[in-house]
């Protein structure tokens, strides 16, 4: 039966793209599945107590933070921000500089708002987060992509694919990239390239996204310099959020960029959800001031980076190495898996009848085609026992996958 309704969805509606993850929780959720698809933290590894410690901030600031707050952010805690922030900003950023926003995700959104008309190109890394792309593609957003090497994106073919859109008419409004850590890749994208692409960005007036959720999460490697620190025009826009570093039950992630741009985002933010639980981020300020955030995120990394070895050690010890590639990251939340003799769709139906899900590769790419040999698996989520119970599983599966 048609719905009675269906006439009065508007044209974004009828288009919109929802996120291949979330579609496909119901089946992550049976009873004996083993997840390695959602990029979740470990709830083992919250700080739980330090947090309930925070909360002491109601009974002291309860007055203020129970109203309404400014969109911009929580003022103590912007101030913690551009403090922290130093090293990895090269400088402290201005109030003015910094939005609040309700996790990282809202960066997005609020930045197409500020920027994106239907029809516009966004430059992106393929593959890439299909959480970003896709509320970029609910803009009316259109993509340009750029491959990626164990270096990240490759930049010197930005200005051909530039060149071609602007000769077409075409108006490209910003750069995408996931600099440290990559989503799904696992790669960073080098120092030579980060001024390449700043370069670039300046010839020709192009805005850059710096998304760095996982710089934090660091396991072994030098600290990359953030694009953001190397750029004196002011072009980039850099994302962030306490997701990957506290909790993502937060839901709270910060932006520094030009003043105008973060006004303009902050604007948007009004009428979309006002301001950014007040309450929530006095909570996450008092846990930072209480010193936990500093303290405690060596144990993030520590518990991470031993989780990611585990699921190495039973890759090596599980996996048809003449089958199965992989490249192992320095940190954040995945490996990205190739299997050229066997197709991820095909493996993804006999691992779910297995008890074991990932993310096939074709999610990751915004143009559609792509992907076809490659499964994103997250490390961080499962526990040990669950890892080396699921890896044997998935070997299984790709020897029947063949």
């Amino acid at each position: 039966m048609t719905d009675e309704l269906e006439h009065l969805l508007s044209l974004a509606s009828k288009n919109i793209r929802p996120s291949p993850i979330r579609e496909m929780l119901h089946m992550v959720r049976q009873p004996g599945m083993i997840s390695f698809a959602g990029g979740m933290p470990d709830p083992e590894i919250f700080p739980v107590e330090q947090f309930q410690e925070a909360a002491s901030v109601i009974s002291r600031e309860g007055k203020d933070i129970l109203q309404y707050g400014t969109t911009e952010g929580y003022p103590p805690l912007k101030e913690f921000i551009a403090e922290w922030t130093i090293p990895r900003m090269g400088r402290k950023l201005t109030p003015e500089e910094i939005l609040i926003t309700t996790g990282s995700s809202q960066i997005i959104d609020l930045l197409c708002w500020a920027l994106v008309d239907r029809g516009d190109y966004v430059i992106c890394e393929e593959p890439t987060f299909l959480g970003a792309t896709g509320t970029m593609f609910n803009h009316g957003a259109r993509f340009l992509t750029v491959t990626c090497d164990e270096n990240g994106m490759l930049v010197d073919s930005l200005p051909g694919i530039i060149e071609k859109a602007i000769a077409e008419g075409g108006k490209i409004k910003f750069i995408y990239t996931i600099v440290n850590f990559h989503n799904p890749l696992g790669c960073d994208l080098s120092l030579e390239r980060r001024i390449k692409l700043l370069e670039i960005a300046k010839k020709y007036g192009i805005l850059i996204l710096e998304d760095d959720p996982y710089g934090y999460v660091r396991f072994e490697g030098e600290e990359i310099p953030s694009v953001f620190s190397l750029d004196r025009e002011g072009l980039v826009l850099y994302a962030c959020s306490f997701s990957k570093i506290l909790a993502p039950g937060t839901r709270v992630g910060w932006c520094a960029g030009r003043e105008n741009i973060i006004r303009k985002m902050a604007i948007f933010k009004q009428g979309t959800d006002t301001c950014t639980s007040v309450v929530v981020q006095a909570m996450v300020w008092e846990y930072c001031r209480l010193g936990y955030l500093e303290s405690f995120l060596p144990k993030i990394i520590n518990h991470y980076r031993d989780k990611r070895d585990q699921m190495e050690k039973a890759f090596l010890a599980y996996l048809p190495v003449d089958k199965v590639s992989w490249l192992k990251p320095k940190g954040g939340f995945f490996y990205w898996m190739t299997t050229p003799g066997v197709m991820a769709g095909k493996l993804f139906e006999k691992a779910i009848e297995k008890k074991i899900a990932f993310v096939t590769g074709n999610a990751f790419y915004p143009t559609g085609s792509g992907g076809e040999h490659n499964f994103r698996m997250c490390y961080t989520f499962a526990s040990p026992e669950m890892t080396d119970i699921g890896i044997k599983r998935l070997g299984e599966a790709i020897l029947e996958s063949e």
